[in-house]
């Protein structure tokens, strides 16, 4: 199997579909009783597959509680504090967040935390949009590993990791599978 253009040696499934779906139920759940409800959530995903992932746990909150959450979409290119290493001329998706997220409790959905430096882009791209109450980190992996103190409320799985190891998410609307493996070599 291949990601980006490489070859690796060695993959191991970690989460296969079903599973990939159980750890979201779950953190849905538990989304809505930390917050006692979900009166004033609104849920962001992170492109690319923190975008998928948060479309999941809004379907699974949505049905639920019979609610239709607020959902918006996040490019963080222009955050990045890499900008100039990913490429000379990075290429911006749209941010899509069709609401105000002050004084709301944002649900930040990514689909794994390595270091910590795509969450911090990302918590400086949504407070360069206004103010919000709380942010609140959803991740389906924790691979560990991390540069910057941050860390997850919601996860659906704890990875322990080689720095060599690459963790690769996987969903059926961006890659035509679901699931979640890991791979021997960057």
């Amino acid at each position: 199997m291949s990601s980006s253009g490489q070859d690796f040696l060695f993959m191991k499934i970690l989460l296969d579909d079903v599973a990939v779906e159980r750890a979201l139920k779950r953190i849905s759940h538990e989304i809505i009783e930390r917050n006692k409800g979900v009166d004033n959530l609104v849920l962001i995903g992170v492109r690319t597959r923190g975008v998928p992932m948060a479309e999941k746990i809004r379907a699974n909150i949505n049905n639920l509680e019979a609610v239709n959450l607020p959902f918006g979409k996040l490019d963080i290119k222009m955050y990045r504090d890499d900008l100039t290493e990913v490429s000379e001329m990075p290429i911006v998706s749209d941010t899509d967040i069709p609401f105000s997220v002050t004084g709301k409790d944002v649900i930040l959905c990514d689909d794994v935390l390595f270091t910590g430096r795509t969450v911090r882009a990302a918590i400086e791209a949504i407070i360069a949009l206004g103010r919000p109450r709380s942010i609140q980190l959803a991740v389906l992996i924790d691979r560990g590993h991390r540069e910057l103190p941050i860390r997850a409320d919601y996860v659906g799985k704890n990875i322990p990791t080689s720095l060599k190891e690459v963790v690769s998410v996987k969903f059926v609307s961006t890659d035509d599978i679901q699931m979640v493996a890991l791979n021997d070599e960057k």
